[in-house]
């Protein structure tokens, strides 16, 4: 090994950085002494990253919202492109956030570097023209869904499904019990995980309505105990004006480690997003909402083309949990649906979930490493994943 692999990656918040850490550990096996340079989280930083911008000055929700930080996000990106054509790498990997990431795949494309996008765009729920542009930025697309690479081969594109590292990584129906004594909670009653999201434009939207639709279950549910786990301190300040709502509620507010609040779970109220699929695998019952701004919604519901928006439902590709939208969002919509999943016995939701986990589990990181090392060159093409 004459020198390090200089790998330049872009990810735009936690997500993103989870499976941007798993591949570059998978990286860094198989060629040591890799070099990482972009903008990441604290887990890419942990495998030592330099992060030349805070991750969450990418961290935007909504259609219009990110209009009102444009001019910073252009400004970013600028200079990342100027620095990456300064000190071309051997290859850039973009991770999710594909707005910022393929016009910047775009140009290091055009100047001789192998780009590649990890987490496919949503061209199959809405915008499906984009693939076109997806094809002039990179190079590859590694895609978490199996149903993905059949849409990019109509078009001449090379994707490969990698699979999905949470279908692994997440214990099948782990124990109750343990979580709540891991995280300090009561060990007895009804446990209902409320999940926000990780933005704090999300938990200004969604928290009032969940904690007013936990109240009413509260009523009826006796011995109910609610869990609300926040991502970061700003979500954190974002939920304080809420906290009225929640008068009397038998509520935890934990930093961090939604996993284990789902785990602690016998139900979890959601923001639509990865935790959907976070709670499928982890088995666990869930009721999935999502608000925006009014004129972000009028937008994108009229470009979406998918029936669903949840991924458990998309990927099974029927209504296998409830989902609750924008104005259907109402306390007490939230609060019949999260009764619903506590009285029943959720049998053939249940049964969706071992499917989608079959579907999705493969040995993610290793499949991501082949597939860009054969990029650069610097793998025997012949061999397959690990």
């Amino acid at each position: 090994m004459a020198r390090p692999l200089r790998l330049a990656v872009v990810a735009g918040e936690a997500s993103g950085d989870a499976l941007a850490a798993a591949v570059m550990d998978a990286l860094a096996r198989r060629w040591p002494g890799l070099q990482a340079e972009g903008i990441g989280g604290a887990q890419m930083q942990a495998r030592g990253l330099r992060s030349l911008y805070p991750m969450e000055r990418l961290s935007v929700m909504g259609v219009t919202e990110p209009l009102a930080r444009l001019p910073e996000l252009l400004r970013i990106r600028r200079r990342l492109r100027r620095h990456f054509l300064a000190s071309p790498p051997d290859l850039f990997l973009g991770v999710d956030s594909p707005d910022f990431n393929l016009p910047l795949a775009r140009r290091l494309r055009l100047h001789g570097v192998p780009t590649a996008q990890l987490v496919s765009p949503s061209i199959w729920a809405w915008r499906a023209r984009r693939v076109h542009g997806i094809g002039r930025a990179v190079d590859r697309v590694l895609c978490l869904f199996p149903f993905e690479p059949a849409l990019y081969d109509a078009h001449g594109i090379t994707a490969r499904f990698v699979g999905h590292p949470l279908a692994r990584e997440l214990p099948q129906d782990p124990d109750r019990l343990a979580a709540r004594r891991a995280l300090g909670l009561p060990p007895q009653g009804t446990h209902l995980a409320l999940l926000p999201g990780s933005r704090p434009g999300e938990v200004r939207a969604l928290a009032p309505r969940m904690l007013a639709a936990a109240r009413r279950v509260a009523a009826e549910v006796p011995g109910l105990h609610c869990t609300l786990p926040l991502a970061g301190e700003d979500c954190r300040a974002a939920l304080q004006p809420s906290l009225a709502a929640a008068a009397g509620l038998p509520l935890t507010v934990l930093p961090g480690r939604s996993r284990e609040v789902m785990a602690a779970a016998d139900a979890v109220l959601t923001a639509s997003g990865t935790a959907t699929l976070e709670a499928a695998l982890l088995r666990r019952p869930q009721v999935v909402t999502y608000r925006m701004g009014a004129l972000s919604w009028f937008v994108l519901s009229r470009l979406v083309r998918t029936r669903h928006v949840a991924l458990p439902n998309i990927l099974a590709g029927r209504g296998l949990v409830p989902e609750l939208l924008q104005d259907d969002a109402s306390v007490d919509a939230l609060a019949a649906a999260v009764r619903q999943v506590l009285k029943h016995d959720n049998a053939a939701m249940l049964a969706g979930y071992t499917q989608l986990r079959d579907a999705l589990e493969t040995d993610f990181a290793a499949r991501c490493a082949h597939e860009l090392l054969q990029l650069v060159a610097m793998e025997d093409v012949g061999a397959g994943p690990v």
